[in-house]
C-alpha cells in the first residue's frame, strides 16, 4: 500500500505499480519532519502517565469508585485499540499527514473539553473520544517514518528515536502532571495537549511529506465495527471477572468479544482488500516481534499504574515528587533504546529482544520476592531494570516489524504494531489493574469499631479503592486512621505480589519464546 517517489520531500505514489525508492540518506528536512512527528508521540506518552499520577486527585474530586478509576485510564486505549487498524487504512486513503493533523486538532481540542469535566462519566466518555483521535495520530507517525527513511540503518535511528519519544514523553507526564495537580487541578493535565501541538500544526504541513496510496481498496464497515465488539466486551468481562468474579455477566462479555473476534479473522479472510491483512501474521519474524511489543507495554504500563499510586498514598509524595523519583527509570528506557541500536550489527536481533524482556523479569522479580516496608527505593530500583528491558525490546521489535514486510505493506505494519502498543497498554492497566483491585479487595481487613467512627459512604469507598481507604483516614482520629492506613497499605501490598508474580511469569516465558522465534534473524548490516 506504501511506496516512495524519488524526493523524499514528495513520496506520494503517482501509480500503483512497483515502488522507486529515494535515495538512502536522509536530508535536513528528513530529520526536521521526524522532529516534527514526536509532537504527537510525545503527547499521547504525555497523556497517559499523566493521567495515572493525577488518579488519586481524580479520585477524592470525582468520588470516582475503583472500576470508574480503571475505566477512566482504559477508556482511551480501549477505543484508540479498535479503530488504530481503520485509521491507518483511512491514511492510505485520505494521507496519512492530512490524517495525522486532523487527529492532532481533534485531540487537542477534545482534551480541552474534558479538563474541566464535573462527573467521573463525563470524564470517561472524554478519554473515548480522546481515543478517536489519537488513533488517527499514531499510525501516521509511523509509516510516515518508514516512508522517509528507507535505508535501514537510518530507518532503525528513527524508529529509536519514534520509540524513545514514548519514553521522554513518559518522563515528562509526571513532572508537569504532579505540578499541574499541586498548582492548579487534575485538568490542567489535559490541557498540555493545546501547546504541544502547537508546533506540529503550525510547521508539519510544509515539512512533512504527504504519503498515501492511490489505489486502496474500499473500507469494510462491519470489519471496523467487528473490531470495536471484540475489544470493549473483552475489557469489560476481565474488569467484571477481577471485581465480581466468574460470574454471568463477565464470562459472557468475554465469550462474546471472542466470538466476535473471530467472526472479524473469518471476515478479512475472505475480502479482497480486508481492513487487517491477516497474511501478515503468516510471517513469524513479524508475529513475534508483535506479542514482544505487547508483553513489553503490558509489563510497563502494569507496574507504573501500581507504582504511582505506591509512592503517592503509602509513600506520601506529592504528585511531582513521585514523578521526579521515576525520571531515571524513564530516562533509562530512552537511553536504551538508542543504545541498542549499534549492538544489533554484532548480536541477532533476536537475541537482544530475548535479553530486553528477561530483564523485564528480572524487575518484577524484585518485587515478587522482595519486600516493600523498607520505603520506595527496591520499587523504584526495579522500575530502572525493567525500563532498561523494555527500552530495548521496544526500538528492535519495531524495526524487525517494518523490517520484516514489503515497504508497500508498511501501512498495515504501522497500524497493527501500533495497536499492540495499545492492546498491550490496554492490557496493562486493565489486567494487572482489576487484578490488583479485587485482590485489594478481598484482603482489606478493617479495624473494628470504625463504622461508628466513618459514615457508610466513606467505608464503602474505602473498600473499592486505596485512595478511598486514605480518604477516610484523613478525616478519623489518630489511633483509627493509623489502623485504616495501615490494613490498606498491607491489602494493596499484597496485590503488588500478585500482579509482579504475574508479569514475572509472563516476561519469563516471552524472553524464551523470542530468543527462539527470532534466533535466525541475521544481524544488521
Amino acid at each position: 500500500m506504501l511506496s516512495s517517489a524519488a524526493s523524499p520531500q514528495n513520496i506520494t505514489r503517482s501509480a500503483p505499480s512497483a515502488p522507486v525508492e529515494p535515495a538512502p540518506g536522509g536530508t535536513w528536512r528528513d530529520w526536521l519532519a521526524l522532529g516534527l512527528l514526536m509532537f504527537p508521540v510525545l503527547l499521547v506518552a504525555v497523556d497517559n502517565t499523566a493521567l495515572t499520577f493525577a488518579l488519586p486527585a481524580i479520585a477524592g474530586a470525582l468520588g470516582t469508585s475503583g472500576v470508574e478509576l480503571l475505566w477512566i485510564v482504559d477508556a482511551y486505549p480501549l477505543v484508540l485499540a479498535g479503530l488504530l487498524v481503520a485509521m491507518g487504512s483511512l491514511g492510505d486513503r485520505i494521507g496519512r499527514r492530512r490524517l495525522l493533523i486532523t487527529g492532532s486538532i481533534g485531540f487537542a481540542a477534545v482534551s480541552a473539553v474534558t479538563a474541566f469535566a464535573p462527573t467521573a462519566g463525563w470524564l470517561i466518555a472524554g478519554r473515548a473520544a480522546l481515543g478517536f483521535f489519537g488513533a488517527m495520530l499514531m499510525p501516521s507517525t509511523l509509516s510516515l517514518i518508514r516512508n522517509i527513511f528507507v535505508d535501514p540503518n537510518r530507518r532503525r535511528l528513527a524508529i529509536a528515536i519514534w520509540a524513545a519519544g514514548f519514553s521522554g514523553g513518559a518522563a515528562l507526564g509526571p513532572i508537569f502532571g504532579g505540578w499541574l495537580v499541586e498548582q492548579f487541578w487534575w485538568g490542567a493535565i489535559l490541557l498540555v495537549a493545546v501547546p504541544i501541538m502547537l508546533p506540529l500544526l503550525a510547521f508539519g504541513p510544509a515539512f512533512i511529506p504527504e504519503s498515501k496510496d492511490p489505489a486502496p481498496g474500499r473500507v469494510d464497515a462491519p470489519s471496523i465495527l467487528l473490531s470495536l465488539l471484540t475489544m470493549v466486551p473483552v475489557v469489560y468481562g476481565i474488569k467484571e471477572f477481577a471485581t465480581e468474579g466468574a460470574g454471568p455477566p463477565a464470562l459472557g462479555s468475554i465469550a462474546f468479544g471472542l466470538a466476535m473476534g473471530t467472526a472479524f479473522v473469518r471476515r478479512q479472510q475472505r475480502l479482497a482488500n480486508p481492513l487487517l491483512d491477516m497474511s501478515l501474521f503468516r510471517n513469524r519474524v513479524f508475529s513475534m516481534a508483535i506479542t514482544a511489543n505487547i508483553l513489553a507495554l503490558f509489563s510497563f504500563n502494569g507496574f507504573i499504574l501500581f507504582l504511582a499510586q505506591h509512592l503517592q498514598l503509602l509513600e506520601g509524595m506529592s504528585p511531582s515528587s513521585a514523578g521526579v523519583a521515576m525520571i531515571p527509570a524513564l530516562v533509562a528506557t530512552v537511553v536504551a533504546g538508542l543504545a541498542v541500536v549499534p549492538v544489533v550489527r554484532r548480536i541477532r536481533p533476536g537475541f537482544v529482544v530475548g535479553a530486553g524482556l528477561a530483564m523485564s523479569a528480572a524487575g518484577y522479580s524484585m518485587v515478587t520476592f522482595g519486600s516493600h516496608n523498607n520505603g520506595p527505593a527496591l520499587l523504584l530500583a526495579a522500575l530502572l531494570v525493567l525500563a532498561l528491558g523494555v527500552g530495548t525490546a521496544e526500538t528492535i521489535s519495531n524495526d524487525l516489524i517494518l523490517g520484516s514486510v514489503p515497504a508497500e505493506k508498511s501501512g498495515a505494519a504501522s497500524a497493527i504494531s501500533e495497536t499492540g502498543y495499545e492492546v498491550g497498554a490496554l492490557l496493562g492497566t486493565a489486567v494487572l489493574g482489576s487484578i490488583l483491585t479485587a485482590s485489594y479487595q478481598h484482603n482489606l481487613r478493617l479495624p473494628e469499631g470504625l463504622a461508628a467512627a466513618a459514615s457508610g459512604h466513606g467505608t464503602a469507598h474505602a473498600g473499592e479503592t486505596l485512595a478511598g481507604a486514605m480518604e477516610l483516614a484523613a478525616g478519623l482520629p489518630a489511633p483509627l486512621a493509623d489502623a485504616v492506613r495501615q490494613a490498606a497499605g498491607a491489602a494493596f501490598d499484597s496485590g503488588v505480589h500478585v500482579t509482579a508474580a504475574i508479569g514475572l511469569v509472563l516476561m519469563a516465558t516471552a524472553a524464551v519464546l523470542a530468543a527462539v522465534v527470532l534466533r535466525k534473524v541475521p544481524k544488521a548490516q
